[in-house]
């Protein structure tokens, strides 16, 4: 198969977005302490007549660097909003979380923009996490405003993949995060890896002594659940528990 080319996806990106070809997953995130539903992270999916299924990986960088990414960010945002008001409807009040680039907080009304979506939807500001990569937060510090604001509107900031970039304590100190989530490489290897069981306890215990709450990503197994109770985490999300719906 001949490999697609940036320019022919970033043309489909385009079209996609215009005829709403992009939709969105849901992965429910569970209390490990008596499995209820803590909270549910959207994924964004595209699945293109032509091309067939595009991951993330691939178009969102597409984006970033063709000046799409804020349109691909206010449409994830305002979808899962919408989403929020239809399980509210059903008696499910939960909050949902988000990825977004860092790109994005470089513009300073971002956090004005997002808290007017919320409230146009009457969606309450508690129920939005937003997050980023660990490699993404490299240069947050300099935004620190930015994310200090998100905060103060009470939406919620997690750090996504943590454990395999290279934040520095300070920098994790400084940062007004309120979740860490352990990459789920580590996860993978609990069973088996000593390693992986000390870097799961340590992040969770770095996590609570920074007043934050630790969350596994990418549980397949018992083993995989029970161990990373036991390791202190808080929070579980992976297929095991539910795969995205």
């Amino acid at each position: 198969m001949t490999p697609v080319t940036d320019d022919k996806l970033l043309g489909a990106l385009g079209r996609a977005l215009h005829d709403q070809r992009l939709h969105m997953l849901y992965q429910p995130k569970v209390r490990l302490r008596d499995g209820s539903l803590a909270s549910v992270e959207a994924l964004m999916r595209w699945d293109d007549p032509d091309l067939g299924t595009v991951e993330p990986s691939r178009f969102i960088p597409i984006a970033e660097e063709h000046g799409l990414i804020d349109e691909l960010t206010h449409w994830g945002l305002r979808t899962i909003l919408r989403q929020w008001l239809d399980w509210c409807e059903e008696g499910i009040d939960t909050a949902i979380a988000f990825n977004i680039s860092a790109l994005s907080l470089q513009h300073l009304d971002f956090p004005d923009l997002v808290e007017r979506m919320c409230r146009g939807l009457e969606v309450p500001t508690d129920r939005l996490v937003l997050e980023l990569t660990e490699g993404a937060t490299q240069p947050l510090v300099k935004l620190m405003d930015t994310l200090t604001r998100f905060r103060i509107k009470g939406i919620g900031l997690a750090i996504d993949d943590f454990g395999t970039g290279y934040s520095s304590l300070m920098q994790l100190r400084q940062l007004p995060f309120t979740e860490l989530k352990v990459d789920q490489a580590f996860v993978a290897d609990v069973a088996r890896s000593r390693d992986s069981r000390l870097i799961i306890q340590a992040i969770a215990d770095l996590a609570h002594g920074l007043g934050l709450s630790a969350t596994a990503e990418g549980i397949e197994t018992l083993e995989q659940l029970r161990t990373i109770s036991e390791l202190g985490c808080d929070v579980g999300q992976g297929y095991l528990i539910s795969a995205p719906m």
